[in-house]
């Protein structure tokens, strides 16, 4: 495997001592600033996705299911979707891949991370992080000297670290992905990727409550 380079990995040894174990929480959790979405921001549903990017669950949701998923319900204003970051093993990609796809912009955000998930088994194969994520950035308008920069941000890293304890302490998840949806955990305490026939079913459930 080839290493980090050693500004990269002594920001993101930050991150280690956050851990993943993660507990589980029905709680009603309202979107901040901070928070990644899209969709219809008044929209009746609010699906929360808690997430890694180095989580090969998470990859193969966004894969195999997000485009169908977003078609359904984020293009069609149904679902106000959330995604709020976690971080797993290995931490240092999971937070380098989530500070660059923030530096890239919000518009760019979601785009970034589905070439991280596109991107894991090469990552995972080759052991070359650093290299994917550079190429990645690179299709996102940064140069090197960009990426690098943002991805040795402590300022940016403590705020994920931030992100992350607050999401452990308030909403309590047992693992990645977890969905939750109108405050209720789709798939019960041990959450877990969901099918679209689950999701539709859950979607359905929290649109007549919501009536």
């Amino acid at each position: 495997m080839r290493p980090l380079t050693r500004r990269l990995l002594t920001a993101v040894a930050l991150t280690a001592s956050l851990g993943v174990a993660l507990a589980g929480c029905d709680k009603k959790e309202s979107v901040s600033a901070d928070d990644m979405s899209l969709g219809n921001a008044n929209a009746k549903v609010t699906v929360v996705e808690y997430a890694s990017a180095s989580c090969i669950h998470c990859g193969r949701w966004n894969n195999e299911v997000f485009p169908a998923f977003k078609a359904k319900y984020i293009d069609t204003g149904r679902v106000h979707y959330v995604y709020r970051e976690f971080l797993t093993e290995p931490v240092q990609v999971a937070s380098a891949a989530f500070l660059m796809a923030r530096c890239a912009g919000k518009d760019k955000y979601f785009s970034v991370l589905d070439s991280v998930y596109h991107s894991q088994e090469e990552m995972f194969t080759t052991g070359d992080y650093r290299g994917v994520l550079l190429r990645i950035a690179q299709s996102a308008g940064m140069d090197e000297a960009q990426f690098t920069s943002c991805v040795t941000d402590e300022k940016a890293l403590k705020a994920l670290n931030a992100r992350v304890e607050k999401y452990q302490a308030d909403a309590k998840i047992t693992g990645t992905p977890t969905f939750v949806i109108n405050g209720k955990k789709a798939g019960g305490d041990d959450g877990g990727e969901q099918s679209m026939a689950q999701l539709d079913a859950a979607i359905a459930a929290a649109e007549a409550a919501a009536k």
